[in-house]
């Protein structure tokens, strides 16, 4: 049973701007991590990873887009060095990007299995952080998410988009169980709000986390709980409600 550390994943305070200042205040409520979003650290890594040791954070995984990963591996291998990530993390495929058909999701599969391999071989982890969509039933009966984690590939399981896709989260972790390596806590304001594109501060939305916390600490390898928003109005609310409630459950 892993001991869970509190990450904040950037994209949702990307509205805020400076960094600097995001960072001290994370720090002060008492994060252990960040997970920054490209191209946040993309154009100065060594300048990025500077300003998050200056008040003591870490940034464990990050994400970096598809066509990066797959297509200039070793640069992106050494960002995470760089930065001092263990993993690297593909956050989200375009709608142009998805396949359409199950083949072309067990290729993507197959892409991404041999490019885990390369990161494997230099130290680091490859992970696949999910929204609705890979949770679509195919035409044989699976779903995208089926074909995607697996044979060195991880799972970023966001929880917030699984119980967005209509799904029960629990079984959901249990199938992933031993491939997850991070969580993201992501909360959903009660059905018909339009407020913040429906999202919600964890603990401030529908999502029993009480009830799922067993679930999600029979994950092995899974010691990175991220706390998302990706439209607050104030994301040092965010920040602090959310800490707080995550800090409550995770005991």
């Amino acid at each position: 049973m892993p001991k869970h550390k509190i990450s904040f994943q950037l994209y949702s305070a990307r509205n805020f701007p400076p960094l600097e200042t995001v960072l001290e205040g994370l720090a002060k409520i008492g994060y252990d991590a960040v997970e920054p979003y490209y191209p946040l650290y993309g154009e100065d890594p060594a300048g990025y990873r500077a300003k998050v040791d200056a008040v003591g954070l870490a940034t464990p995984t990050f994400h970096a887009p598809m066509d990066g990963v797959t297509g200039e591996t070793a640069r992106f291998i050494d960002i995470a060095k760089t930065i001092g990530a263990h993993t690297i993390v593909i956050p989200y495929l375009g709608a142009e990007d998805r396949p359409a058909d199950v083949d072309g999701w067990k290729k993507l599969g197959e892409k991404l299995a041999a490019t885990a391999q390369t990161v494997k071989a230099a130290g680091l982890g490859l992970g696949y952080h999910n929204h609705d969509f890979e949770y679509a039933t195919l035409s044989d009966g699976s779903r995208p998410i089926d074909h995607l984690i697996g044979n060195g590939v991880a799972s970023e399981l966001d929880l917030g988009w699984v119980v967005r896709a209509g799904k029960d989260a629990a079984p959901e972790i249990d199938k992933l169980a031993s491939d997850v390596i991070a969580f993201h806590i992501k909360d959903i304001a009660p059905a018909g709000t339009t407020v913040e594109d429906g999202w919600a501060d964890v603990g401030h939305g529908v999502v029993d986390w009480a009830a799922l916390w067993p679930h999600i600490q029979k994950a092995p390898n899974a010691g990175l709980l991220v706390a998302e928003h990706d439209n607050p109005a104030d994301w040092k609310r965010f920040a602090e409600r959310s800490f707080a409630a995550i800090k409550s459950f995770a005991v």
